[in-house]
């Protein structure tokens, strides 16, 4: 009995790790929540907040919470195995903040941002204290100054080509053109039968845009950007 409680003490965490922990992890969440809090997100501070506590939580039961039951016969002891399912539940999570309109999707990179707290509150939970903050680190860089870096470095403009298969009934290629032309210049144009090609200079972020404006035509079949 005494070298089974022995055994039992080795797995248990006081109040004050519990709460040093579970701090941790939401002061790490907050830092990215932020982030996505500033530029208005449908996920942010509090999101992150409670994604990463959640996390560090769940972790510490998966880790400390069935201490009892160490040392007993038959009793397997498995402390990955809630953390797995973290990872799958934050899943089903991240999907809700993904939103598709026509071919623009939005909600990827808050997405991403939400599966990268829960690993974060995961290592806080662990006591991976280097994980933590060097994931939030990169996690911070990520979402902002690389943003900016690629604002001002990244052309804003570049020449695209993009190909369309007119239907069969169409009555020519004026409407493509003018929904292209709301988004960027149309510099030249090839057509081959059905198929049309056309390469456009215009912005990077309304590439997505303009192929949205062609695809919606009555008289365009089919339409994707080559590049």
């Amino acid at each position: 009995m005494a070298s089974m409680q022995l055994v039992a003490d080795v797995f248990t965490l006081g109040w004050g790790g519990t709460l040093a922990r579970l701090a941790v992890a939401t002061a790490l969440g907050a830092a990215i929540g932020l982030e996505r809090e500033l530029d208005e997100k449908a996920a942010g501070l509090r999101t992150h907040m409670l994604v990463a506590a959640g996390s560090a939580l769940f972790t510490l039961i998966s880790a400390y919470g069935f201490s009892e039951f160490i040392g007993h016969d038959r009793v397997s002891f498995d402390p990955s195995r809630i953390a797995a399912q973290i990872v799958t539940g934050i899943g089903f999570l991240g999907a809700g903040v993904i939103f598709r309109s026509g071919f623009n999707v939005r909600g990827l990179t808050t997405a991403a941002s939400l599966w990268l707290v829960a690993a974060i509150g995961m290592a806080a939970g662990a006591g991976y204290w280097q994980g933590a903050v060097i994931g939030t680190a990169i996690g911070v860089v990520a979402l902002r100054p690389l943003e900016w870096l690629k604002r001002f470095t990244l052309p804003k403009q570049r020449e695209s080509q993009m190909t369309v298969v007119l239907a069969e009934r169409s009555s020519g290629a004026g409407r493509v053109l003018e929904a292209v032309e709301k988004s960027g210049d149309v510099l030249r144009v090839r057509r081959d039968g059905r198929r049309l090609d056309l390469e456009a200079r215009l912005e990077r972020s309304k590439r997505a845009q303009a192929l949205n404006d062609v695809a919606e035509l009555d008289e365009v079949e089919e339409a994707s950007w080559e590049h």
